[in-house]
């Protein structure tokens, strides 16, 4: 098979997978405190990740990591899985979940913004334009329409699932920064990471063995959250003649989510939801076609 058409089916695959995972989210925390899902999820992640450095021969490259490998893998897994999953778990179990994905779906923004001072990047009109855009998206989603007297529905749950945005696109823009490979780097991430929540999980003293009807969303989320679809990821960048011929397909995940929580979970999407995801999705669209403009194909989302 052409590799063009392997890194489309391996970019759907990724999409329909990363669809699923809110309403596997808010279905698993039902069942489970969100700080118990991390630590399982996190821990059926890291097996799998492990298994992954071990196929694909890839211990050496574990062995040869210097001290600020680990180092930057120390803060990496801090950020993610560890702060990062804990501000969205915790976003998802006070939010309805079509609000959550919605907001949380705003970190390329959040990139954008934070790549002023961390990258030294400049914006211009347009990319202002594109951030106003997918803050007054916000604004429609957070208060469900209610415009006019700026009523938000769960002030503490928005401030998380923007907050989950923030810490994802802090990890990005440190993470393209370490050119290790990417599976090592990932399960070096995960590792520390896994520390991180064991810790806090001793001290919360809120360690509590998952019931049966639990555990399937543990194996979900760490299976294909947290495992093996940024593998999959990794390989249809990988066939890609260009990462943009891939990447754009991720902008059809937040609208593929929201038909599956509505069969799923039950929720009944908004139509203010749906308004707010467009503003949101249009100004990430033009800040790609802004940076794609200014820097060729050397985008910062």
């Amino acid at each position: 098979m052409e590799r063009q058409k392997q890194a489309y089916l391996y970019a759907v695959a990724v999409v329909l997978i990363w669809s699923t995972v809110a309403s596997a989210f808010k279905i698993s925390l039902r069942y489970l405190d969100f700080l118990q899902l991390l630590f399982f999820a996190s821990l059926v992640s890291l097996v799998i990740l492990f298994v992954f450095v071990v196929i694909q021969h890839k211990i050496e490259l574990l062995r040869a990591c210097s001290q600020r490998d680990y180092l930057n893998s120390l803060v990496l897994g801090f950020l993610n899985p560890f702060l990062y999953y804990i501000v969205l778990f915790r976003a998802y179990s006070l939010l309805p979940a079509q609000q959550a994905v919605s907001l949380n779906y705003t970190w390329a923004i959040q990139l954008v913004l934070l790549s002023i001072p961390l990258l030294k990047q400049k914006i211009g009109l347009k990319s202002i334009l594109a951030i106003v855009l997918s803050y007054i998206g916000v604004i429609i989603i957070a208060t469900r329409g209610n415009l006019v007297a700026l009523h938000f529905t769960n002030p503490g749950g928005i401030v998380l699932a923007l907050g989950s945005a923030i810490i994802w696109a802090l990890f990005w823009i440190y993470n393209i920064k370490d050119k290790r490979d990417e599976v090592v780097k990932l399960f070096l991430n995960f590792f520390f990471g896994f520390v991180f929540i064991c810790i806090y999980m001793i001290f919360s003293g809120r360690f509590i063995l998952p019931k049966t009807s639990g555990i399937i969303g543990v194996l979900y989320v760490g299976i294909f959250e947290m495992g093996i679809t940024f593998i999959l990821w990794l390989k249809a960048l990988k066939l890609s003649r260009t990462t943009a011929q891939v990447s754009n397909l991720i902008y059809l995940t937040p609208f593929l989510s929201l038909i599956v929580i509505s069969i799923i979970v039950g929720e009944k999407i908004l139509l203010s939801t749906i308004a707010g995801l467009v503003f949101i999705v249009a100004g990430i669209t033009l800040q790609q076609y802004t940076a794609q403009s200014s820097f060729g194909r050397r985008t910062i989302i």
